[in-house]
């Protein structure tokens, strides 16, 4: 179902008069700027190179990673979670689950629970009670060691933040340096799928806080801990 616009004209048209002026309609050129400092961080960076930047930065987020082929995603996954404490685990529905040779973990092995998103409610107790939230990122920012979650109706919110632990699996090729380069790729992946994400989360680490005297907390409201599983994909 398509929302309409209820009166936008007439809405503007009061504001630029508020205002003193006439409304403005035409179109604006974007500007030029003649320095843009913000692209020449990690500029040149190769992809193994930003593997490495977003090693360290993990260091400082309290965040442990590791790096497999895609042969070996399996038994690396299964050590991470075998170290979190095991299932219960819960999944968002993704095919890629599938494809990288997941489903003896996910189907079989484990307690595991994908999202559905005809049963609305049932899911997000799901995942209150679910040890492990597991997701895929779509682009990861090598300079702040953030994932970037796109959510839809088979992507649930919850199920990175309510689980005790957070798993994320990265494909390498979803490395980019920074949000600079991140706002590119999501417009291009707007402009070739036509969609837009109900929600994007900008995800860096375990949940912390260091509003109390200054002194940080880790898991205050969210996943005590996370883990990166960087996978080889190029």
């Amino acid at each position: 179902m398509e929302s309409a616009i209820q009166n936008r004209d007439r809405f503007l048209d009061q504001i630029a008069n508020r205002l003193g002026r006439e409304r403005m309609i035409a179109h604006l050129e974007r500007p030029k700027w003649k320095y843009r400092p913000q692209e020449e961080v990690l500029k040149n960076a190769t992809q193994d190179e930003l593997v490495d930047v977003l090693k360290e930065q993990c260091k400082k987020i309290h965040t442990s990673i590791c790096i497999t082929e895609l042969k070996h995603l399996p038994a690396a996954l299964n050590d991470v979670v075998s170290a979190y404490g095991g299932d219960p685990i819960i999944t968002w529905k993704d095919e890629r689950f599938s494809r990288w040779g997941l489903d003896s973990l996910l189907k079989v092995e484990w307690a595991s629970y994908e999202w559905n998103p005809a049963k609305e409610e049932e899911n997000i107790k799901l995942a209150e009670k679910a040890n492990i939230g597991i997701t895929i990122c779509e682009i990861t920012l090598a300079e702040s060691g953030t994932v970037v979650l796109f959510t839809d109706k088979n992507k649930g919110r919850t199920v990175s933040f309510l689980p005790a632990a957070y798993i994320a699996l990265i494909p390498k090729s979803s490395l980019v340096p920074r949000i600079t380069q991140a706002a590119v790729k999501m417009r291009e992946i707007y402009h070739t799928t036509g969609q837009v994400p109900s929600c994007i989360n900008f995800i860096t680490g375990p949940s912390n806080s260091a509003d109390i005297e200054l002194k940080l907390v880790v898991g205050v409201h969210g996943p005590v801990k996370a883990h990166y599983i960087v996978i080889n994909d190029l």
